[in-house]
């Protein structure tokens, strides 16, 4: 059966990206022509996901607002002659049914999971970071191939990786690899943002994950961890512990991670996009080739 339901975390303050996200959610930034959430919704409907719970906190209303069909707008585009302008609002006509919950506490990403019990109840599930852009324009197929391989191998968990440079391991959560398949792996552990000297892999744990509801148990046991947060990554380790069977499959070259949780990434992510963009990414190539030659 399909999984049809992922549970998006929105509620992060996003304080490393101040003063952009003073007034707004950094998952409402804008990246090329759309703000970082609509490509995660976006790739996340291109998977076969049609219910969407994402877990808010406060100053999140901007997020709730954006999905909401605006009949004002649509009558006022129409009136004016830009219906041209309509097909950029598409995605709120979408197949799709939107869900908010609150974590009214910030006790991290396992405790923001936790909030979407109620909800999610005893069906499995995607969890998909509200900040993190999985491929170019976010055409990725990684959730459904996730989803695949769960129900084909019966798992626990099945969680998306990355492979990362040894010296950004400590920003991280790592697998330990237990044994590889064809197209995924098997995890022994998962170390939460361990020493470079420590990691046990350079696979970080890459924003995508798919859970049996068990996974809510084991939230609510775990105390807090690092920076006095329930991490998701150690309710997973006593998953596997326990002898849960929890799997990895690798992002492929073409299904890069986009983490919007910094300047430098920001920026980045932004300038990638744009470039790329169908409409304007030719006349900013030029824009940009000019500027480089300029300072050379």
């Amino acid at each position: 059966m399909a999984i049809e339901v992922a549970v998006v975390p929105v509620a992060g303050r996003g304080t490393r990206l101040l003063p952009l996200t003073k007034s707004q959610p950094k998952e409402m930034l804008p990246v090329g022509q759309k703000p970082v959430v609509q490509y995660v919704a976006e790739e996340l409907l291109l998977s076969g996901v049609r219910r969407l719970l994402f877990v808010t906190g406060p100053g999140k209303t901007a997020i709730e607002n954006h999905f909401d069909i605006n009949e004002g707008l649509i009558q006022n585009l129409r009136e004016n002659g830009q219906e041209d302008l309509l097909e950029t609002l598409d995605y709120e006509r979408e197949e799709v049914d939107y869900f908010y919950t609150r974590q009214r506490r910030q006790l991290g990403l396992g405790h923001a999971v936790l909030c979407a019990r109620p909800v999610v109840a005893h069906q499995p599930f995607v969890v998909a970071l509200g900040d993190s852009i999985i491929g170019l324009h976010a055409q990725s197929q990684i959730v459904r191939r996730m989803t695949g391989i769960f129900e084909r191998e019966k798992a626990d968990a099945v969680i998306a990786f990355e492979r990362v440079l040894p010296e950004d391991v400590v920003h991280y959560g790592i697998a330990e690899v237990r044994n590889e398949e064809d197209d995924f792996f098997e995890l022994a552990s998962l170390v939460e943002k361990p020493a470079v000297t420590e990691a046990p892999s350079c696979l970080a744990v890459a924003a995508r994950y798919v859970f049996q509801p068990r996974i809510f148990d084991y939230l609510e046991r775990t105390a807090a961890g690092k920076g006095n947060e329930i991490q998701l990554t150690d309710a997973i380790g006593s998953l596997i512990a326990d002898g849960g069977r929890v799997l990895g499959v690798t992002l492929s070259a073409a299904e890069r991670r986009f983490d919007i949780g910094n300047f430098p990434s920001y920026f980045q992510a932004f300038f990638e996009f744009a470039m790329e963009d169908p409409q304007y990414g030719e006349e900013l190539r030029g824009f940009a080739k000019k500027i480089l030659e300029r300072g050379r």
